[in-house]
């Protein structure tokens, strides 16, 4: 049976439609959610794609967080149901509390849009079974608010317990910025990362490996004819999809 991967949509979201081709490139079933469901009709795993939803008011994600849709998700994703969320999907998903830390503006200040290369980081979640370790990969990169922050003691325990998934691998100065803490300098600095991102950190997941978040877009790195990463973003969804073979 063909796994039916939940896609939703908020207002301002857009890039559901490029996520739900995605997963039928990898061979699964999309299906379209709306914000206001209170079920999940059934689906196996659930994406929060990226865009801008409420207009990103407030915080990025913090109206979305909110959403009659969350409730029954938020209760999966705790079960054990793969959940992903890019770049506002990434966002909600702190706002949620899904995923420790949150998100703020780049440090430059500036709306980023860029090929981006990322060193995966674990191998062992929901959704990045289908990489090496190690594994440099280059998908699209596209945010206002892409800086992910979390205090000293979280970024230790990320680190730690190997929930750092991916991380920004160029874009670094010629002098590392000073580090926060002693723990940091182990790490890459801050400017290491193309928004400012802690530690260079471009994705995380939760203890369990269910839920993942990052801020680069696999979605548009799935077809050979777009982008220099060709697709580089598909086995985020062929993971997925081999993940809830294997649990079934």
């Amino acid at each position: 049976m063909t796994a039916r991967i939940g896609v939703v949509t908020f207002p301002g979201s857009l890039d559901d439609s490029d996520t739900r081709r995605a997963v039928r490139l990898a061979g699964g079933e999309p299906v379209a959610l709306w914000h206001k469901d209170r079920d999940l009709r059934g689906v196996d795993a659930v994406v929060l794609p990226g865009g801008f939803s409420y207009g990103d008011y407030l915080r990025a994600g913090a109206i979305s967080r909110f959403s009659p849709v969350m409730e029954p998700l938020t209760e999966q994703a705790r079960a054990g149901m793969p959940v992903l969320g890019i770049c506002n999907g990434f966002q909600i998903l702190t706002e949620a509390h899904l995923l420790p830390g949150g998100m703020l503006g780049n440090d430059h200040l500036h709306f980023l849009c860029r090929e981006q290369t990322l060193r995966v980081e674990s191998t062992r979640t929901a959704w990045t079974a289908d990489y090496a370790q190690g594994q440099e990969i280059r998908i699209p990169l596209k945010n206002m608010d892409g800086r992910y922050v979390a205090d000293a003691r979280t970024l230790d325990m990320l680190e730690a317990e190997g929930r750092v998934v991916f991380r920004y691998t160029d874009a670094a100065p010629a002098a590392p910025a000073p580090a926060a803490s002693t723990a940091d300098r182990a790490y890459p600095p801050p400017a290491a990362a193309p928004n400012g991102s802690l530690r260079a950190i471009a994705g995380i997941s939760n203890e369990a490996g269910n839920v993942v978040g990052l801020m680069p877009h696999p979605e548009h790195a799935v077809d050979p004819l777009v982008g220099t990463g060709g697709r580089d973003g598909l086995p985020f969804f062929t993971s997925v999809l081999k993940n809830l073979v294997s649990a079934s």
